[in-house]
């Protein structure tokens, strides 16, 4: 359970702040993205935050097939990704930690 509880707390902390903020906001998210890309500085943290996107969207993808499962299983994450960044990952955590800690139950049930 300690492989989840780092991510799934800092999961809902940040998926309860995101939905907050983005039903008290003025604006779409579209709006918003562009907003940002109109500036350097902030396009600047914009694309350094996606470059980090990449980088855990690579790492989801070679982990989930390095356990066997498919490249289309990583899809939702990649997609969520995309639109919440962070989110995305955290949740891939999550998920990856509750599959090991079933399948050590399992095991500990065989033996």
């Amino acid at each position: 359970m300690k492989s989840v509880a780092l991510p799934l707390i800092a999961l809902i902390a940040f998926a309860g702040y995101t939905v907050s903020v983005m039903l008290q906001a003025e604006q779409s998210l579209i709006d918003f993205g562009i907003g940002l890309m109109s500036r350097p500085d902030t396009a600047q943290v914009v694309i350094d935050l996606y470059l980090l996107a990449t980088l855990a969207g690579i790492w989801m993808y070679r982990d989930a097939r390095g356990r066997g499962q498919s490249a289309i299983s990583v899809l939702p994450y990649l997609l969520i990704t995309a639109v919440f960044v962070s989110v995305g990952p955290l949740l891939y955590l999550v998920v990856r930690g509750l599959k090991n800690r079933k399948r050590c139950v399992d095991a500990g049930q065989q033996a």
